[in-house]
């Protein structure tokens, strides 16, 4: 029972700090994988290919934050990224953070 709550301490601590690291089930739960593959172009291009192109790029984490909340048109062809308003801060720049390391 102590390590169950102790467990529960733990995961409330995390979230209680903010913390947020992204992954492929926080890719998920925000809805990114309906259009995004890791290693595939799907609707959009892989979150790898996005990796390769912003390499080195000044700033490349906040840049995709912004491009994940905002949407994006025409950066990889006719269709559009649309906004994504209902993902948070925290989880853009966890998912900004996390695509960044696919490399």
């Amino acid at each position: 029972m102590k390590t169950a709550w102790l467990g529960v301490f733990a995961a409330s601590a995390l979230l209680a700090a903010g913390f947020v690291q992204a992954s492929p089930e926080l890719a998920a739960k925000n809805n990114c994988v309906a259009c995004h593959q890791i290693d595939a172009k799907l609707v959009g291009p892989a979150f790898k290919e996005v990796a390769a192109k912003y390499a080195g790029q000044e700033d490349e984490v906040g840049y995709l934050a912004s491009k994940i909340k905002g949407g994006s048109t025409g950066v990889w062809g006719q269709i559009p990224m649309p906004p994504n308003v209902n993902v948070s801060d925290d989880d853009a720049k966890a998912l900004a953070e996390w695509i960044t390391t696919l490399k």
